[in-house]
């Protein structure tokens, strides 16, 4: 028998040997989250959320599926149908989600087959709590069942919300959902409705494809509406976000209003060009099957539409502030600028960009093309001056 002096060398010898690799096994940082590589410009659709809320049914989601693409909207960008909330039925014995049978009697694989057969893809919505906002069953517990569903239904886009989350940690519940996704093999693009509670542009870049910035939007100008936000109030607190946003991780202000009744067609306007313009997701939420032409021109400005889509995928944001006037400009692929001149006051009045807030030279020569307008205005050099209307915007493209 060895002395115990002896003993104890011999464990501490053995020790030396397996403490460090169980150590550095324990201590190791896990491998980095990777961006599942979709969404590499702002996702462009409609949802059924701001013009029907709950009273969504399958014959509604064809139709918009038809006029999407025959009206010149999936030609223009727009690709994905979201049913929001209440399509669920019970779950099943075996935990499985159903969907509500009188609502959609031939089925959401069916659905989503059809829209898919018109050349556009097919999203769904569910809420990282035990309910949804609407008091339908919640992913919360059965997220890998929900996620393995949806894939197996043809679903390529998931608007998750969260109502009814408790105390849930919303970093954990939308990387688990996050994760039960990527499992299904299939692409899904993953839009977080948190609305900015837990400030997820710090930590989801990897996780989501889109994140709530906000609470909800409604179709008024400014103000707080309940538990809902006027355009101008999203649009403020947007904004200073514009650091987190790019190609595959975009900052969401909700989707748009346009076409619902409740603003001028100026106002629509200003609001669609604010939108484009920070690289948020075009998300139509009007019924785009009874559109007026007002309506339809703005959602089908081709030439708007290229500054969210941009591929350099930077947010604009508002590099002048004079009160009721403001200046707002993002830098383009190619080495142009947007810019939008905004006028938040009662009367139109004159607004005017120097090239240096731009960060182009004062001495520089540059065309610029009025986007709404579709005509160009001639090559100008150190400023571009415009009259701007009440609650009205001028846009412009400026190209050296």
């Amino acid at each position: 028998m060895p002395r115990p002096s002896q003993r104890l060398i011999a464990l501490l010898a053995a020790a030396a040997l397996i403490l460090p690799t169980a150590t550095f096994a324990a201590d190791k940082d896990p491998p980095p989250r990777v961006a599942n590589g979709l969404a590499q410009t702002p996702p462009m659709g409609w949802n059924s959320w701001n013009k029907f809320a709950c009273n969504i049914d399958e014959a509604t989601v064809r139709r918009v599926a038809d006029a999407m693409a025959s009206n010149g909207m999936k030609d223009a960008g727009y690709q994905y149908v979201v049913i929001d909330d209440c399509w669920h039925g019970p779950r099943d014995a075996n935990g499985f989600i159903t969907y509500d049978a009188k609502r959609f009697p031939g089925g959401i694989k069916a659905l989503a087959g059809y829209v898919h057969s018109k050349g556009l893809k097919f999203g769904i919505y569910s809420d990282a709590g035990r309910q949804t906002c609407g008091g339908r069953p919640g992913s919360q517990g059965h997220e890998y069942q929900d996620a393995k569903t949806y894939a197996s239904w043809g679903v390529d886009y998931l608007k998750y919300d969260w109502c009814a989350t408790g105390t849930r940690n919303a970093e954990e519940a939308y990387t688990l959902m996050a994760d039960a996704l990527r499992e299904t093999g299939r692409d899904i693009v993953f839009s977080m409705c948190e609305w900015g509670t837990a400030k997820p542009w710090l930590w989801a870049s990897a996780v989501g494809n889109l994140w709530r910035t906000t609470g909800d939007i409604t179709d008024k100008w400014d103000g707080k509406h309940d538990y809902s936000l006027g355009v101008l109030r999203i649009l403020d607190l947007n904004e200073p976000l514009y650091p987190f946003a790019g190609p595959g991780h975009w900052n969401d202000p909700d989707m748009l209003e346009v076409g619902n009744g409740g603003l001028t067609t100026t106002e629509y306007r200003s609001h669609f060009s604010l939108w484009a313009l920070m690289a948020a997701p075009l998300i139509a939420g009007n019924d785009v099957a009874n559109m007026d032409k007002d309506t339809r021109d703005i959602l089908l400005n081709k030439e708007v539409i290229a500054v969210n889509q941009d591929r350099l995928g930077a947010q604009g944001r508002r590099v002048r502030d004079d009160g009721e006037l403001e200046v707002w400009s993002k830098p383009l692929a190619d080495g142009s600028r947007a810019v939008i001149l905004f006028n938040r006051g009662e009367a139109a009045k004159p607004i005017a960009v120097d090239w240096t807030e731009l960060g182009y030279p004062a001495t520089l020569k540059a065309q610029v093309r009025d986007l709404w307008a579709g005509k160009d205005l001639g090559v100008m050099k150190g400023q571009f001056a415009a009259t701007a209307p009440s609650h009205g915007v001028v846009m412009v493209r400026i190209t050296p």
